[in-house]
């Protein structure tokens, strides 16, 4: 596959949404207001599992400006959204009185203003039949689930390799629930006429939301329009279609006005998803040269009593390394806790973290520097399925991000480094991290004043996306920066992939790619037979696009401005759409390749209060193609702030009723500004061969392999090796 030869590389440009944010007219989804729109507010149950036994709603419904209270005794039928190829939304609200999870939606309450729904929804009273809720991923009574999507992975004879073996680990991880805490808060709006809607939702996938709201309310998708432009972050809770979007619907469709919801804090926990809290269990062998003669790894995850959503935890393992023995298998434990989601990195986030420090563990069992252990191990090819690569620069990123870090002054003692009274480690972990490119699409237009109008019904969660692709349309079609409008987040435009999994700079990326050469070949089309061009004849492999205009590739003086060859031929403007769809491996000869990482850390460690200081962390990634080196920097640093959030601070704690202890962001502890050290990012490697453009998505690999990185140091600073996280001092001490 040949690979697109894109100029705007480099330091970068600033973002083009950036002027619109700062001055804060950057329109969310809750700043929407529409004329005589009233407002919706939840309530909750506050039992973890039972049934509602009687609900009494005459003091909400007389209440000072109440127009409708909703419970599952008056709800409509509403339909579950459909299933995708990426999980399946979850069930629809108000539909019987089982209550799964702790505030799990019992009723919506509907008024004039918000602060008149807030009063009435406590006088809501719902009676409860509870019963003993289940809460313990060991708890023997949980369903398991095994496998669902057949991701498991076996190479070779694991118990062999293991006997066979001069050293081996076997050692349990334990990572907790985390809660993703986007900075907005998830807000939606949504406006009835007739059997047409328009919502205005906090979404990472606009499609996904029209298409469950159709689902839901038995209407067609076309007369849906959801819009996103901007969202307040996402880190996954945006992907899936949750209940107070459908609810917020149905209240609307209810009284017959446009109705807001906007979701506190406390419901963020417990309405928009989390990460999977893990138990994991490590097993490798080594010969005496450091080779790998086995690896398993064994997932056990956390999944809702009634919900299809699968991330696996352990499947990465399979071919992060050579090994000729391989075992892994994730399983999930039904319980009573709130829906699960994406969260940054999903499933590769708490498996790496078991997989990196076990692969620690080795290297001191063997007696071997633990970044030789990992490049004696070095997977050339994808080990499970015997294929090259499209790209890999793991062994650059090893390489250059030791030498910027200063691994070669490590001393390998545990416990030998210090400064003062403070215990100084050095930690390091690889990161193989999973490709994932859906299908995507785009429409590109040029005009006759020489602008063009590119834009596709994706969303920009903050990651850039808005500027990368305006940085594309120009480059692929020879405009300035300025002259390029880049349109998302509307479901009217070209259907589009979620932004997640790291996969939208190669879907969306593509689809523009493709967009952009159809309107130039449109172009080409028009004057194919106009004696009055210069471009008369030429294909589109002959001709590239600089300066407003098509030139010859090897002879730039014969060519036409666009807006001239539009003027003659009295059209307004040429529009093209295109499309992304990958090829299968098997076709072409080898394995797409995810981003690549080595991540390296320092820390500090007070021996007598058990107080952890990152000091500075090395990222070094092969992200492919770089398309924004400022963008894509602040995505690892981005990425990084949140390993050390998990590595250090972030647990979701349950109470054995099923309530969430620290629902709020000033008990949830995330990392701020005094937490965070010196953050160094270099980029390696090569454009991939598995796309045009040659890039692969940097948004989620900045966050793998850092709380590996960390754990890791601390047990060369003190030598105490913590297998639970996240790190805190009742650990240490």
């Amino acid at each position: 596959m040949t690979i697109e030869a894109v100029r705007l590389i480099g330091p970068g440009v600033d973002r083009v949404d950036g002027p619109l944010k700062v001055t804060g007219t950057a329109t969310y989804p809750g700043d929407f207001s529409y004329p005589d729109m009233a407002h919706a507010v939840l309530v909750r149950a506050t039992v973890a599992a039972g049934r509602i036994r009687g609900v009494r709603t005459a003091a909400a419904e007389g209440a000072p400006g109440v127009l409708a209270v909703i419970t599952h005794r008056n709800a409509p039928h509403l339909n579950r959204g459909p299933d995708t190829p990426f999980w399946r939304q979850p069930p629809p609200p108000l539909q019987d009185d089982r209550i799964l999870h702790f505030g799990q939606y019992v009723g919506v309450v509907v008024a004039e203003t918000a602060e008149q729904a807030h009063a009435a929804g406590h006088l809501l009273d719902v009676d409860y039949e509870a019963a003993e809720p289940l809460l313990e991923l060991d708890d023997p009574r949980a369903e398991v689930v095994t496998d669902p999507w057949g991701m498991d992975a076996h190479r070779g004879d694991v118990a062999a390799g293991l006997a066979a073996a001069d050293s081996t680990v076997d050692a349990i991880y334990t990572t907790p629930d985390e809660t993703n805490n986007p900075m907005g808060l998830f807000a939606t709006v949504a406006v009835w006429d007739g059997d047409s809607l328009t919502v205005h939702d906090s979404s990472q996938w606009p499609e996904g939301v029209r298409a469950t709201l159709a689902a839901a309310f038995g209407v067609p998708e076309s007369g849906i329009r959801v819009l996103v432009p901007f969202v307040g972050g996402g880190f996954g809770a945006g992907l899936r279609v949750w209940p107070h979007v459908v609810l917020t619907a149905l209240a609307a469709r209810t009284i017959r006005r446009p109705v807001k919801l906007v979701l506190t804090r406390p419901e963020m926990f417990t309405g928009v998803g989390h990460r999977t809290r893990t138990i994991q269990r490590i097993r490798l062998g080594a010969d005496r040269s450091g080779r790998l003669t086995a690896l398993s790894h064994e997932a056990r995850d956390s999944i809702a009593v009634e919900d299809d959503n699968f991330e696996p935890v352990a499947t990465d393992s399979a071919w992060a390394y050579a090994c000729p023995n391989a075992d892994v298998q994730d399983v999930q434990a039904r319980l009573n806790i709130p829906l699960p989601t994406s969260m940054r990195a999903p499933g590769q986030a708490q498996g790496n973290f078991a997989l990196e420090s076990a692969m620690d563990e080795l290297s001191y069992a063997i007696g071997m520097d633990p970044l030789e252990l990992r490049l004696r191990n070095y997977a050339e090819e994808q080990p499970q399925l015997g294929l090259p690569f499209s790209s890999k620069g793991l062994r650059a990123c090893f390489e250059q991000g030791a030498e910027r870090f200063g691994w070669s002054a490590r001393d390998p003692r545990p416990g030998s480094m210090r400064d003062g009274s403070w215990q100084i480690g050095y930690g390091m972990a690889g990161v193989s991290f999973f490709w994932f490119q859906p299908p995507c699409q785009a429409r590109a237009s040029l005009r006759a004043d020489g602008t063009a109008l590119v834009g596709s019904a994706a969303t920009d969660i903050g990651t850039g996306t808005y500027t990368v692709m305006t940085q594309l349309s120009a480059e692929l079609l020879g405009l300035p920066l300025d002259q390029v409008q880049f349109s998302l987040g509307d479901t009217n435009l070209p259907s589009a992939a979620p932004e997640g999994g790291s996969g939208l700079t190669m879907a969306l990326g593509s689809a523009v790619h493709s967009a952009c050469r159809g309107v130039i070949q449109a172009f080409l089309d028009t004057v194919a037979d106009d004696p009055a061009s210069p471009l008369r004849g030429c294909r589109l492999e002959d001709v590239t696009a600089e300066d407003g205009r098509i030139q010859l590739s090897h002879g730039p003086a014969r060519g036409e401005a666009y807006a001239d060859i539009l003027a003659r031929h009295s059209l307004a403007e040429l529009t093209a759409d295109g499309s992304s769809a990958p090829p299968k491996p098997e076709d072409v000869g080898m394995v797409p390749a995810g981003a690549f990482a080595a991540q390296f850390a320092e820390v500090r460690v007070d021996p007598d209060l058990g107080l952890v200081r990152v000091a500075r962390i090395v990222s070094a990634v092969d992200g492919g193609r770089i398309l924004n080196e400022k963008t894509a920097t602040s995505q690892i640093i981005g990425g990084t702030v949140g390993g050390i959030g998990m590595a250090l601070l972030e647990e979701t704690v349950t109470d054995p009723t099923g309530r969430i202890a620290n629902a709020t962001l000033g008990d949830y502890l995330v990392p701020v500004n005094a937490d965070i050290p010196s953050l160094e990012v270099l980029f390696v490697g090569e454009p991939d061969r598995f796309n045009p453009i040659g890039v692969k998505g940097v948004g989620e690999v900045g966050l793998v392999g850092i709380a590996a990185a960390i754990a890791n140091a601390v047990f060369h600073a003190t030598g105490r090796r913590i297998r639970s996280l996240p790190i805190t001092l009742d650990k240490l001490l």
